[in-house]
């Protein structure tokens, strides 16, 4: 469990229904992932006019960053009903039979955490991805039969943090392929200003940069930033969020200039500290700061990497001179990137 919740992509509790009514449900409302937006303009407005399904569609980065948002956006631009679910629930291939089979002609399949499938499971949604029809076996023993049921032609969207977990077959059956990546803090600052007219708060340019620029470029962190700076604002009895608010806000939450919560400082702190500045096994940071090694992995370590805080080599994760500068730590050991990934 991440030690600052606030930050946490996982959406959890009570929020869930306030999650929805901020996000968007048209191309009109999203911001940013300008590309993917532009071509699956281009795809869907095709599918309609010829009637048709949308290819399957892949959509991988890391999370918060729009793909179930993307997947209720296809399903309402194709004006078709949408069937979400995700790959832990599908333990057993009948679990999919039934969803498969209550699917309209058209309509789309959400699987979140599509990497999740049960290896059994994936080979079941194969046939229903290429050829619509599944195989049901009737009875059992001497006596059982397999019947071929025909599928309405739908189409699967699938979502991932971890594309590089998907086996070749299921990844080469999408048609379309689409990766999220981070967002600027101008489209930040865009998403946060939409979100605070539904939430019913004036929101400052500045105090909505300011607040941006420590969202680790993902929108579910904007809003949840907002939420909580908004609640600043009522205990101050404050109309709305200025500069000052923010800050208080976002200081209290322990959240720092580059979007850095506690959790991140203890990663990097303790490859530095602990370890020399790495190299050090990922599972030994995890160990170390109290976290799940595939929290680290997914939610974590790509913002720290991207942002330069942490190098990933073969021999483990190595804290960067600009880490070392930004927590006031002397540097002086000699990083050679030769056999950085």
């Amino acid at each position: 469990m991440s030690k600052n919740s606030t930050l946490d992509p996982v959406v959890v509790g009570a929020e869930k229904e306030l999650e929805k009514n901020l996000r968007p449900s048209s191309f009109l409302g999203f911001q940013g992932q300008q590309k993917i937006v532009d071509n699956l303009k281009v795809f869907i407005g095709a599918a309609n006019k010829r009637g048709e399904a949308l290819d399957h569609t892949l959509l991988t980065g890391p999370p918060g960053l729009g793909k179930t948002t993307l997947s209720n956006i296809i399903a309402n631009e194709l004006k078709v009903p949408i069937k979400l679910t995700s790959g832990p629930v599908l333990e057993k291939p009948g679990d999919l039979a039934g969803i498969l089979t209550g699917l309209e002609e058209r309509s789309v399949l959400f699987i979140d955490e599509i990497h999740r499938l049960s290896p059994v499971v994936e080979e079941y949604l194969y046939s229903a991805m290429e050829d619509f029809r599944i195989d049901i076996m009737i009875e059992s023993g001497p006596a059982a039969r397999t019947v071929q049921i025909s599928l309405p032609k739908f189409t699967l969207v699938g979502a991932t943090t971890r594309a590089g977990m998907l086996t070749s077959p299921l990844r080469d059956r999408f048609g379309i392929n689409f990766r999220l990546d981070y967002y600027d803090n101008d489209t930040l600052k865009g998403i946060i200003e939409r979100s605070s007219s539904i939430l019913g708060i004036k929101t400052d340019p500045d105090a909505a940069l300011e607040i941006a620029g420590r969202s680790r470029g993902t929108p579910r962190i904007a809003n949840r930033l907002l939420k909580r700076t908004r609640d600043f604002a009522d205990h101050l009895a404050k109309n709305k969020i200025d500069m000052e608010v923010a800050q208080t806000a976002l200081t209290a939450l322990d959240v720092d200039v580059f979007g850095l919560d506690e959790m991140d400082k203890d990663i990097i702190l303790s490859i530095i500290e602990k370890y020399g500045g790495g190299p050090v096994g990922l599972t030994t940071i995890a160990v170390a700061v109290g976290e799940e090694k595939d929290t680290i992995e997914e939610v974590y370590e790509p913002f720290l990497i991207q942002r330069g805080f942490l190098q990933r080599t073969p021999r483990g994760r190595i804290a960067t001179e600009f880490a070392y500068r930004h927590f006031n730590k002397p540097f002086g050991r000699d990083q050679v990137s030769l056999f950085d990934e």
